[in-house]
């Protein structure tokens, strides 16, 4: 994923204090007017986004696994739509939900072909920005204009608008604060529900800094990173613990216990009233 470079807004002793202030909760910082999803338990979901989705085999692959052990009666449908290096202007939403196309089929046992009609193409649309799209002075605009944009798209469709915040950067962590006003303020702007990953990693790097979240270029996300996020998906989604799972994406399993713990305390305090 391609990435531009920006300056960092704050100092790095500043900048590592907004780190520990957000992964404690005391950081002020826009509250989310929605506190679930508006779907219980959805059963379809499409990820729009680019690598920090992808990488790793794909964090929808993760969140369904994690659904697939905790829910064995739900069948959930997931779809991934990323581009490497992508912003939210660069996705034509719109085509994905155009008929007879992205999850008009699916294959079963033998190599068989079921053909899917379906009432409504998914429940929610995950969606990120560049990983500092919204946040960049020539970009952030952008990605106001694209926010509101796609969530109506989404809607009209009869799916819900979720926006994903994004990490910071391993070596600019005042972005995580950034971010996450950003993104929240989106939400609010546009009634959409809104997943605190980014909080979770702050989160993780205070209480355990020796777990590298990161791959060697210091954004996107390692085995743990992703997973992290994808628990905190799982959290949010759908209002439940995953402290206990036994699905850990091949990690040591004290490790996944952690991850699971933060991914369920970010959630419960980005959610407190």
């Amino acid at each position: 994923m391609r990435h531009l470079l920006i300056r960092p807004l704050l100092s790095a002793a500043l900048g590592l204090a907004l780190l520990c202030s957000a992964a404690t909760g005391a950081l002020a910082q826009t509250k989310p007017k929605l506190k679930d999803v508006g779907i219980d338990k959805p059963t379809s979901s499409i990820y729009i986004g680019n690598s920090f989705f992808y990488y790793n085999n794909s964090l929808h692959n993760h969140v369904g696994q994690l659904i697939r052990e905790s829910m064995p009666g739900l069948r959930h449908r997931a779809s991934s739509a990323t581009i490497s290096g992508s912003g939210f202007n660069w996705h034509d939403v719109e085509s994905y939900f155009r008929p007879n196309a992205v999850g008009s089929y699916s294959f079963g046992a033998n190599n068989t072909v079921s053909f899917n009609k379906l009432d409504r193409l998914f429940d929610v649309a995950i969606m990120m920005d560049c990983s500092q799209c919204p946040l960049h002075p020539q970009l952030k605009d952008v990605f106001r204009e694209y926010a509101k944009k796609h969530a109506d798209t989404v809607r009209k469709h009869g799916a819900k608008p979720v926006f994903f915040i994004s990490w910071a950067y391993q070596d600019v962590p005042s972005m995580t604060a950034e971010l996450a006003e950003a993104y929240t303020q989106a939400g609010n702007d546009n009634n959409a529900f809104v997943i605190p990953a980014g909080l979770a990693f702050a989160r993780s790097i205070a209480q355990k800094p020796d777990l590298n979240l990161y791959v060697a270029d210091k954004r996107h996300p390692s085995l743990a990173g992703s997973y992290l996020a994808a628990c905190t998906t799982y959290a949010a989604l759908f209002k439940a613990s995953p402290v206990g799972l036994k699905y850990s994406a091949g990690l040591d399993p004290a490790v996944a216990q952690h991850l699971q713990a933060v991914a369920w305390e970010t959630v419960q305090e980005y959610f407190r009233p």
